[in-house]
């Protein structure tokens, strides 16, 4: 057996050849102009962070203006955003890394300050169990068809921006789960109420940025779909659920499937008693329909390992590709003794680290991995809440 088979080459069905298994993982930057356009640091972030991964998935990028989920969030949901789109592609795409936007709206998940007064929208006018926020507005019918377009034209901008793929986000508590959930859905109409009424506006996004991709792009775009198998409300998202929908999701014209999990080996947050973890449980659902993205706690290249070994295909790095941009590069040059597991702010510069981020991540990251900011200036992510669970 292959020591590092997360090294060895990918093809998904459609032809995309990915150049080994290891991903980076979507993580919040907060580092756009207030209108949604790409920085020059978030070029020099991406730029370093490029030609060792096999994949590297963008922040998420609001696909219209009521989308928008935090300051700096980048945006896709207008023509004039191409330009900086493209930039971006282009530093992403060093050395065969293919460049995957990720696309979102954050629905409920935000306030009317960020939104310039205007009501936080919804499936339904449910209020979040989360400090901060406010009740939404339940979209009409004609705007749910409208925000379905907007992930369509969305995907449209990454196409001729020069992206090799979107990534629709359908997890961490969006727009896209909000409809899926039964805390966040009690829609009565065709949009809501029983499992396959929820089903149904993911479903619908998937085939209309579909359309688009055969439409615009070559037949090897990837289109990959992100999920949160669980929820810990009541009414809230359980894996059987979640399983069923796979089903469907394994139907459809996507590429990947992305689990988004704190930890890979995690078992079930609301049946704990069951060892299985989650993963393992939608691996054999799948059963080989499509390729698995799983994230969380993987460190080190012996972990990666692990990943594959169980018989994942993909492996994505988030923590560790903040501290250490050259992990890919440094396994294949056989120098992991050199890889980075801890950060000092004087090393901010040299990983192209945006200030926004930096801030979070020394602010929370040190509290909760038992690192004292007065006593030590560098920062362990290893035992940290990462951002993209934050977001």
């Amino acid at each position: 057996m292959m020591k590092d088979q997360f090294l060895i080459p990918f093809k998904f069905k459609n032809g995309a050849l990915i150049k080994n298994r290891i991903v980076m993982v979507p993580m919040t930057e907060m580092s756009a102009f207030e209108n949604g356009a790409i920085t020059k640091d978030q070029l020099d972030y991406y730029a370093a962070r490029s030609g060792g991964v096999g994949m590297e998935i963008t922040a998420c990028f609001n696909v219209s203006a009521q989308g928008k989920g935090f300051e700096g969030n980048p945006s896709a949901a207008s023509d004039d955003m191409i330009i900086g789109m493209s930039k971006l592609a282009q530093v992403m795409k060093t050395n065969g890394t293919k460049a995957i936007l990720q696309i979102f709206d954050a629905g409920r998940m935000t306030t009317s300050k960020l939104l310039k007064g205007k009501t936080p929208v919804s499936a339904s006018a449910i209020k979040a169990d989360r400090p901060g926020l406010e009740p939404p507005r339940a979209l009409s019918n004609e705007e749910i068809l409208t925000e379905i377009q907007a992930f369509a034209q969305a995907t449209r901008r990454a196409i001729l921006a020069g992206f090799d793929g979107v990534e629709i986000h359908g997890a961490n508590t969006y727009l896209i789960q909000q409809f899926f959930s039964p805390h966040s859905n009690r829609r009565s109409d065709e949009w809501g109420g029983n499992l396959k009424n929820r089903m149904k506006f993911p479903l619908a996004v998937i085939e209309e940025v579909s359309k688009i991709a055969k439409t615009y792009a070559k037949s090897d775009f990837i289109i990959g779909y992100r999920i949160s198998p669980e929820e810990v409300e009541n009414p809230g998202i359980r894996i059987e659920e979640t399983l069923t929908f796979i089903d469907q999701l394994a139907q459809s014209p996507l590429s990947y499937l992305h689990v988004s999990m704190g930890d890979v080996y995690r078992n079930s947050l609301n049946s704990p008693e069951d060892p299985e973890p989650i993963n393992k449980k939608i691996q054999k659902r799948l059963a080989g329909r499509l390729p698995m993205i799983v994230v969380g706690g993987i460190e080190k290249p012996s972990e990666a390992q692990q990943v594959m070994t169980d018989g994942f295909e993909f492996v994505a790095l988030g923590r560790a590709l903040i501290r250490e941009p050259k992990w890919v590069q440094k396994v294949i040059a056989e120098d992991e003794k050199s890889i980075r597991y801890t950060v000092s702010p004087t090393d901010v510069d040299d990983l192209a680290i945006p200030m926004p981020l930096w801030g979070f991540l020394s602010t929370v990251f040190k509290p909760i991995a038992g690192i004292s900011t007065e006593t030590s200036p560098e920062v362990n992510f290893t035992k940290a809440a990462a951002p993209w669970e934050k977001f």
